[in-house]
């Protein structure tokens, strides 16, 4: 394999490999070793259907289930596309869901988050429709060290409910609300293979848990802002056939809507590997 680092932030880019074909018990401790450095790792010109994409990430470990309903209203799979194709087979202007349009780590309102997301574009618009990463370990880093260990003794409420609201989506409905109660994660996370710190936020978040409720999602504001300034960001500018695994204990992103959402189609399989209780 070759490789290429993508930008001072984060990010790699890996040629020499075909990931419809199963990877050598070597190729995948070199490509774990690319993903903690570098926490975002993209593969060129892949050619994958849905199901060989799911077999590609099943080589990291276990696919987590979803609880979030396509365009038809049928729950997503654990292979499954991210669209702007509406029921009626047409580009919509109105993404779904709407939160992927906002910084959040994937799954952070489960109790046990994802480990990666595997994401591959199927088909995307000529130009835009990009995808935003923010590298959480740098940030932390930049934060001055008394502010650190403030943030430390912090804990966050995250809510698929309040995710829904935050992003003005469509409310939860009870039985997603049932199925996926608040939890609480520390606002500094340490990364289990690193051991680094980094900042654990976004979207999908309610409150902090020893602060006032205005307080604390003030505080939040302002670190999301802070924790996404440009050097902590990196850019990702879609081709057909690009494969992408990020590291979600690490890393935010956001979908952008930089293109002509209701003229160019955008059809990306995506799959989410299971990870860790935070702490």
């Amino acid at each position: 394999m070759d490789t290429r680092i993508l930008s001072d932030s984060l990010g790699v880019e890996i040629s020499g490999l075909e990931a419809k074909q199963p990877l050598s018990p070597e190729a995948i401790e070199e490509i774990l070793n690319l993903f903690l450095r570098h926490h975002l790792v993209v593969l060129r010109g892949q050619s994958v259907d849905m199901d060989q994409l799911g077999a590609f990430a099943r080589q990291f470990g276990d696919l987590e289930e979803n609880i979030v309903r396509l365009n038809d209203g049928n729950v997503a799979a654990n292979v499954h596309t991210v669209t702007n194709i509406g029921v009626d087979g047409k580009p919509t202007a109105k993404p779904n869901p709407v939160a992927n349009y906002f910084w959040h780590t994937d799954k952070s309102y489960y109790e046990i988050p994802s480990l990666t997301t595997v994401l591959y574009g199927a088909e995307v618009p000529p130009h835009g429709g990009d995808t935003q990463y923010a590298n959480m370990h740098a940030a932390y880093d930049a934060l001055p060290e008394a502010e650190q260990h403030r943030l430390s003794q912090l804990h966050v409420v995250h809510s698929w409910e309040q995710s829904r609201l935050n992003a003005g989506d469509a409310p939860a409905t009870a039985d997603e609300i049932k199925l996926r109660p608040p939890v609480t994660h520390p606002l500094i996370r340490t990364h289990p293979d690193s051991g680094r710190k980094s900042l654990y936020m976004g979207v999908h978040t309610s409150h902090i848990a020893e602060l006032p409720v205005q307080e604390g999602r003030a505080l939040l504001d302002d670190l999301i802002r802070h924790a996404t300034q440009p050097q902590f960001v990196h850019t990702h500018e879609w081709c057909v056939g690009d494969l992408l695994l990020w590291d979600n204990r690490c890393l935010m992103h956001r979908a952008v809507a930089n293109y002509e959402l209701e003229r160019y189609r955008r059809i990306l399989y995506r799959t989410v590997v299971r990870g860790t209780k935070p702490y």
